[in-house]
């Protein structure tokens, strides 16, 4: 009886093993068709824990996943917020785009290794797919309308400024920055025409693009800007002209001034220096304003332009006074000048001819005393010696004098001494011819124009006088 309980055993302990192990191959054999049916399924099923563009694809066909992108994508919108609330909100469908995610999806499932499913459970993938053709006007013509709404936003907001340099009066003075909320427009639309194109972004913050001041009211360059306007305003600009100083007021210097906040330089108004300029050779100019000068006979005459005389070259002056004023080192100059003579002293000295035509009487000066004076014959009531500041311009002896008498015939005068003064053949000689000199001679003898003087007085005159010596005739 033992031994068959014992044999019972044996036989129940076998049946216990080989069940266990049948058990075991059918566990396995299950999982190894449940691990074939998911190899299978993911060859054309998207991972579970698969994501794009927010959107989950798990357990998904492509023609699946396809219409489910599809679908959000026509329900998306592209929002731009102010201060975290929405200020506008834009359907992508409104945009111009077409969304199309067969080729990406596609891409995502051959890189697929269905072999490797199980880990796909336990770990999320992300992708973003870009896959949409875009309609390029509809696109544009929203972005229009856009533009316009944030154009007529800026409207209602602060505009920032830059700090800069304003006149207040006749001083310079640096304005503080204004720090605003209005909008860069081209920078937000470029960055919205980008984000919509990539599809990187659903939104923008407005806050984002406001413009910022870039020059701040302690910028260097804006302290420094300040120094050299101070430094032009506040320094000596004087002209030395014929004898006579004048000082451009400080209220003139600090007009001129215009200051480029864009470009950050200081420079000189050129229209404004130019009628500065134009404006001293209007008043000083020798070749056009007549000459006061203090006679010996008739006190003070005006004496009208002559050969000696000189011109303001306005539009080299200009420049030159504008170059010295931006030195700001204090400025003192005499002007360009063209003509026979220069601005830095009086146009007549203490040495001169005088020839007083009124009084038919001439006198030499040197240095301010009276070395010569003769009685003269000047010219006759049609060819009158011409009225004016003139200069001795060359000294010639025996030459002869040609030209037209009043009816029409050469002539032809020799002289021992002749000084010419004008550009026409006026000048002052010898005249043998003449029986005499002085009172009212010159009516009925006088000259084509030229000053006849007597012989031993033309002579005395000659080797006194040099060239370049002034000649008034009044």
């Amino acid at each position: 009886m033992v031994a068959n309980i014992g044999l019972t055993r044996r036989v129940d302990m076998k049946k216990t093993k080989r069940g266990w192990l049948f058990g075991l191959l059918a566990f396995i054999l299950i999982i190894g068709c449940v691990y074939v049916y998911q190899v299978a399924f993911f060859n054309d099923h998207f991972f579970p824990k698969t994501v794009a563009n927010g959107v989950s694809l798990d357990k998904l066909t492509v023609a699946e996943a396809e219409k489910k992108l599809v679908a959000n994508a026509d329900n998306d919108t592209f929002t731009l917020l102010d201060n975290d609330n929405i200020w506008k909100s834009i359907p992508k469908k409104d945009l111009g785009i077409t969304a199309n995610y067969t080729v990406g999806l596609n891409k995502i499932i051959h890189k697929q290794n269905a072999f490797a499913w199980i880990p796909t459970y336990f770990n999320q993938r992300k992708y973003v797919l870009m896959d949409a053709s875009l309609n390029e006007e509809k696109l544009n013509n929203t972005l229009q309308t856009v533009r316009t709404d944030l154009e007529k936003l800026n409207e209602t907001r602060t505009v920032t400024q830059n700090a800069s340099i304003k006149k207040e009066g006749d001083t310079f003075q640096i304005i503080p920055e204004v720090v605003g909320n209005n909008l860069e427009i081209d920078t937000l639309i470029k960055d919205l025409t980008a984000a919509l194109k990539t599809g990187k972004k659903s939104q923008i913050q407005l806050e984002n693009y406001q413009v910022k001041p870039t020059v701040l009211e302690n910028d260097s360059s804006l302290t420094k800007s300040i120094e050299k306007i101070n430094k032009i305003v506040n320094q000596s600009v004087t002209y030395s002209i014929a004898g006579e100083t004048i000082t451009v007021p400080k209220e003139q210097l600090a007009d001129w001034i215009d200051y480029d906040n864009e470009k950050n330089q200081v420079a000189l108004n050129q229209e404004k220096v130019t009628n500065y300029v134009a404006a001293l050779g209007a008043d000083y100019n020798t070749s056009t304003n007549p000459t006061t000068f203090k006679s010996t006979k008739r006190g003070e005459v005006s004496v009208p332009a002559g050969t000696l005389s000189w011109t303001i070259q306005t539009t080299e002056e200009t420049a030159a006074l504008t170059a010295d004023i931006l030195k700001g080192e204090g400025v003192s100059r005499t002007p360009i000048t063209q003509g026979s003579t220069t601005p830095d002293k009086p146009l007549i000295g203490n040495t001169y001819v005088e020839v007083d035509r009124q009084n038919q009487h001439m006198y030499l000066y040197k240095n301010g005393a009276l070395v010569l004076d003769t009685d003269i014959v000047t010219g006759k009531p049609t060819t009158p010696t011409p009225l004016g500041v003139f200069y001795i311009w060359s000294k010639e002896r025996n030459s002869t004098l040609r030209g037209t008498n009043d009816d029409g015939s050469p002539y032809a005068s020799p002289v021992d001494y002749w000084m010419p003064i004008d550009w026409t053949g006026v000048g002052i000689h010898d005249s043998p011819w003449q029986s005499a000199y002085g009172g009212s001679r010159w009516q009925t003898h006088g000259s084509h124009g030229c000053i006849n003087t007597p012989p031993a007085k033309a002579g005395q005159l000659f080797n006194a006088v040099e060239v370049g010596t002034p000649v008034i005739v009044f």
